[in-house]
């Protein structure tokens, strides 16, 4: 069945642009800030940029390199951080590559981008809306590309952090990324805030990506255009707070005073607790 919603010119053009954004950012460091730890557990500024070149260089159907005898071996799965298989395919393939320097894994990520945006131009709607693999299930390529917009767009945001610098938020590719993090939002709700039967809650985020977010929780928490009644608690705070916490990159305890919470307090500290879906 064909998706309506993944517009393969748009689509294309934002990852390339995206990608394109990745490259700018990491574009003069030397080699000690490539080793600066990012907001991820366990990587580097170096492993985030690693782990994408994996990411495309597997969707051209390569394997990771051979493992340096030389370098002790890592048990990639007894890791803390590593948590299903697409998380050790993900460390098998930035172990690898973490002997090159910080210039040759850039050299190396602008060389994948570049075939990645070669292969995307050669498919047509056949090869668009084929079913895939993806780590949300089966869905149609194009489907997954907009999880690799919203992937890419993620480790932008985890490389500016590490740096200490800001990066534009806003615009078309943040809008179609940040979408990724919205429909989940139930049961963040429900499982990790138990919010009881009844409640309605709004999110009301301020830019750079401003929005409201209504939720009502009726044995399922779902999202809804509007609540059929005042609200139980209103959470406030900018969409850049609200998409690192989603992204599970900080913790709520971690911004007090950056958010606010009317109406039912107690569900509210709940619910800014518990918005972690992914990291």
């Amino acid at each position: 069945m064909t998706d309506p919603t993944v517009d393969r010119t748009e689509l294309t053009g934002l990852l390339s642009q995206q990608w394109d954004a990745i490259a700018a950012l990491v574009a003069d460091l030397d080699e000690e800030r490539w080793r600066t730890p990012s907001p991820l557990p366990g990587w580097s500024l170096f492993d985030v940029l690693a782990h994408v070149v994996g990411t495309e260089s597997w969707l051209l159907g390569e394997i990771p390199p051979a493992h340096d005898p030389i370098r002790p071996k890592t048990d990639v799965k007894a890791l803390p951080h590593v948590r299903n298989e697409t998380g050790v395919l993900n460390e098998i393939w930035v172990d690898r590559l973490r002997p090159l320097s910080g210039k040759r894994l850039l050299e190396l990520y602008r060389e994948v981008t570049d075939r990645r945006r070669e292969a995307l131009a050669s498919f047509g709607d056949t090869e668009w809306q084929a079913e895939t693999v993806s780590p949300i299930g089966k869905v149609s390529y194009g489907r997954f590309m907009r999880v690799r917009l919203f992937d890419c767009w993620m480790h932008e945001l985890d490389l500016a952090d590490g740096l200490g610098v800001s990066v534009d938020e806003g615009g078309p590719r943040a809008e179609r990324a940040f979408a990724e993090l919205v429909p989940s939002i139930g049961r963040s709700v429900a499982k990790g805030a138990q919010a009881p039967d009844g409640s309605r809650i709004t999110f009301e985020l301020t830019g750079p990506l401003t929005m409201t977010l209504h939720v009502a929780v009726d044995g399922r928490a779902n999202i809804v255009d509007v609540l059929d009644a005042p609200a139980t608690v209103m959470v406030g705070m900018n969409s850049g707070l609200f998409t690192r916490l989603r992204g599970g990159r900080t913790t709520a305890d971690e911004h007090a005073g950056e958010f606010t919470i009317s109406g039912d307090t107690e569900l509210g500290n709940r619910l800014v607790r518990n918005l972690a879906f992914t990291i």
